[in-house]
């Protein structure tokens, strides 16, 4: 068996004491250069590996972050997670990402799962959990959501404020000269797809135009319901002349599912996405959509944590604002 080596292995090589091995390995307090680059290197010649996390939870900490979204793959959730990377890049923290695949079982038990690893925080993408589940759950540990918001908890959640979303989207649609809009819904369960929703039936009812039902085609987010949204609508006969998709995979599902009926985008129908995902400014047409920046949400809520950490009382921005970014799908109705 491989001999482990010891601090006191590596004072003997550096010929330094125990308590000066300790001190470089912690970086608790300076330590004369000379022996500290004797210490660097016996360790070096003698290739010790320390234990990283046992020291850290012998300090209170295992220097890591729960992370959990609810969908690995999905375009917005995974550019939330590569902001919570690069801002966690540097500072000693790294996350551990876990997906709830929009089950709230899997979400607790996936919850439950980053607390028994001793994690030092939480951020979570989306979900259901109730704010007296996460407390439950999470007890005195800083948590901090991401694109959600819960009364009361909006110094703890990075967001947009989808209703608002909603209704800036059917409101550009409406300004194009387009009364008979069309909505395909995120997951129902989901609130910031019943809020994408509310802001679409606020925007009609503004404009006095009369909300009607059969405009309406359920949608799950994925680019697939996209295409059998807009079989729905058409075999249902209703008329419509713009599109707004709760987010860009819908809508690029939508806009294959025209093409394959021989219907032009934007020149028979207008189209708004959600989301701005990368693949959106490169579509045919490029997508006009909704901006939710993900990677910025996500590095805005890895500082919060780690403000929440340190005792930082730097302010974050929680609410970020509605854009709504141009391109080509969405023009005035001829």
């Amino acid at each position: 068996m491989e001999k482990k080596i010891t601090i006191q292995d590596i004072a003997e090589k550096a010929k330094v004491s125990k308590s000066t091995v300790s001190r470089v390995l912690n970086n608790t307090t300076p330590v004369n250069e000379t022996k500290k680059t004797a210490v660097l290197k016996a360790m070096e010649q003698l290739d010790f590996q320390p234990n990283v996390f046992a020291r850290s939870l012998a300090g209170g900490q295992s220097m890591t972050i729960g992370v959990v979204t609810q969908n690995i793959g999905s375009p917005f959730y995974d550019s939330v997670i590569q902001g919570v990377i690069s801002a966690f890049s540097g500072t000693n923290y790294f996350p551990l990402v876990v997906d709830g695949r929009w089950d709230p079982a899997l979400e607790s038990a996936a919850v439950r799962t980053l607390l028994s690893r001793q994690v030092d925080g939480l951020i979570l993408i989306g979900g259901t959990l109730s704010k007296k589940q996460l407390q439950d759950l999470g007890g005195s540990k800083p948590v901090v959501l991401v694109a959600r918001s819960l009364i009361d908890w909006e110094d703890r959640c990075i967001y947009l404020d989808n209703v608002e979303a909603g209704y800036r989207a059917t409101k550009f649609l409406i300004e194009l000269g387009h009364r008979d809009v069309a909505h395909i819904t995120g997951i129902n369960s989901q609130q910031d797809a019943k809020d994408r929703l509310a802001g679409y039936k606020q925007a009609l009812q503004e404009a006095g135009i009369k909300f009607n039902p059969r405009l309406i085609a359920d949608g799950d987010f994925s680019s697939q319901s996209g295409v059998l949204a807009i079989e729905s609508l058409l075999a249902r006969q209703v008329l419509f002349s713009a599109i707004f998709a709760a987010n860009d995979g819908m809508a690029c599902g939508a806009r294959l599912a025209l093409y394959r009926r021989g219907i032009r985008v934007p020149e028979d129908i207008s189209i708004i996405g959600f989301d701005n995902q990368p693949a959106a400014a490169f579509q045919t047409p490029p997508l006009t959509t909704v901006a939710q920046p993900g990677s910025e949400m996500g590095a805005a809520a890895a500082q919060m944590i780690l403000n929440q950490l340190t005792n930082d009382h730097s302010t974050i921005i929680p609410k970020f604002p509605v854009e709504i970014i141009v391109r080509e799908t969405a023009v005035r109705r001829r």
